[in-house]
């Protein structure tokens, strides 16, 4: 669970944090933005950060002044495990900015440093995800044996419109008239629309296996990724809304406007985040037929990102000290006021408006209030969202007839099996959704798709 570039609660399928604004300048030369980069992490390691800080551009300094930097590098610290070494960086070309990627080697996982640098050199963005090799990628990028490309065709797509439109991508099953549909709403941080994590693509596993099943899927670039810089320069005021719901909403409509889609179910499937926030997103749009919630929070989002890091701890990957700065991040949200909401600045990477958008959100109360049919999933080897979540979601719904909850024991957060206590590193492994997670909620859709008058 975790990010938002400039701005992110540390929940997502992930284990860092990461923030960024993209300038629009001419970029520096790859030679030189590459040994940038690489001074930029030496920096960091060292525990230079006025003098990592001094190199930011007007809009990073403001975002991520010196004693935010020290408390997100602490942060990674706290996840990651101790810094051990970086490799060389490479360049790459990202939508018309060049991006610095640093390999850095921490004890329980290797990141990339992703550093964007304006046309003056200074540093326009810095963002932290994990490291694949190239043979790992490719792996990765090899289809789940249940997703059968014969029987589903994809094609590009426009969510929303104006300034906020997100591509994203529409997998229909072949030889079905008005086939049933779900969006696919992502956890926090800028997510592509595969909710790439590491060596899984869970959202694209599930256009996939849901699409071979007769299900239409619907999945999009994340507000935060496909406008970074935009969203990065209006964060006074940012709202769960501004980062999810809109945007879900929009999705949903777009789908109901489609040939080949059956408009009376269009379902809604979120994960992590989105799976906290879906009873939201279905109170704002009655049409929607139905929820899945994929390792949903019913926990405020701050005593979750203090209890990951509990069981860090607890398995030897971050030491009390580490975890220092996310029980003070926790508290400062915990000490906000309505009055906070106009303040200035981050806490534990996202803006004071952000936390009081979420403490006005209880998920399972929303939910018990909502008339539509659940499907709750949970992973029994997640530890980022626990049993004590999943409890939660029981508490509330249990004893309706329309809702449905599964447990999967040997699954993660990302719904992929393991065995043992689960770890951050092995996330960086390619490894694809249970095909029992793809057959409980293709089954369900259809179901309830099958009770059309």
């Amino acid at each position: 669970m975790h990010r938002i570039r400039i701005g992110a609660p540390l929940l997502a399928a992930l284990l860092l944090t990461g923030s960024s604004a993209m300038a629009q300048q001419d970029a520096p030369d790859g030679a030189g933005a590459a040994a940038s980069a690489e001074a930029l992490v030496d920096r960091l390691a060292a525990g230079d950060f006025a003098g990592a800080a001094a190199g930011f551009d007007e809009r990073m300094r403001a975002a991520l002044p010196e004693p935010k930097l020290r408390a997100a590098w602490a942060q990674i610290a706290a996840q990651a495990g101790a810094y051990r070494r970086r490799g060389a960086a490479r360049v790459e070309d990202a939508r018309g900015h060049t991006v610095a990627v640093v390999p850095a080697e921490f004890d329980q996982a290797t990141l990339d440093v992703r550093v964007t640098l304006d046309g003056a050199g200074r540093v326009a963005g810095l963002f932290f995800a994990p490291h694949v090799d190239a043979a790992a990628a490719a792996k990765a990028d090899a289809p789940a044996a249940y997703a059968d490309s014969s029987r589903f065709s994809e094609r590009d797509v426009t969510v929303g419109e104006g300034e906020w439109a997100l591509p994203a991508t529409l997998t229909l099953p072949r030889g079905v008239a008005a086939a049933p549909a779900v969006v696919l709403v992502h956890g926090s941080g800028p997510q592509d629309r595969d909710e790439t994590v590491g060596g899984a693509r869970l959202f694209r596993d599930l256009a996939g296996g849901l699409a071979s099943r007769g299900i239409a899927v619907l999945r999009y670039e994340k507000r935060t990724r496909a406008h970074a810089a935009a969203a990065a320069a209006r964060l006074d005021g940012f709202t769960v809304r501004d980062e999810t719901t809109d945007d879900a909403i929009a999705a949903v409509r777009l789908l109901r406007t489609t040939a080949g889609i059956d408009a009376a179910h269009v379902y809604l499937l979120g994960h992590s985040l989105g799976g906290m926030l879906a009873p939201r997103i279905a109170l704002e749009d009655r049409d929607i037929a139905g929820l899945i919630i994929m390792a949903g929070t019913t926990r405020p989002l701050e005593q979750v990102i203090v209890a990951q890091a509990d069981y860090l701890a607890s398995i030897g990957a971050a030491s009390p000290e580490q975890l220092a700065p996310l029980r003070e991040g926790a508290a400062q949200v915990a000490a906000l006021t309505p009055a906070d909401s106009a303040r200035s600045g981050l806490i534990m990477g996202a803006p004071a408006s952000y936390w009081l958008d979420l403490r006005s959100y209880n998920p399972a109360a929303t939910a018990h209030a909502l008339s539509r049919p659940m499907l709750i999933l949970q992973g029994g080897r997640d530890y980022q969202v626990t049993d004590e979540d999943y409890a939660g979601w029981k508490a509330a719904l249990e004893g309706r007839s329309d809702v449905t909850f599964r447990l999967y024991p040997a699954l993660n957060h990302l719904f992929v099996a393991g065995e043992g206590p689960s770890r951050p590193s092995e996330y960086l492994t390619p490894a694809h959704v249970a095909a029992d997670v793809i057959a409980d909620i293709a089954s369900w859709i259809s179901a309830r798709a099958a009770r059309r008058p």
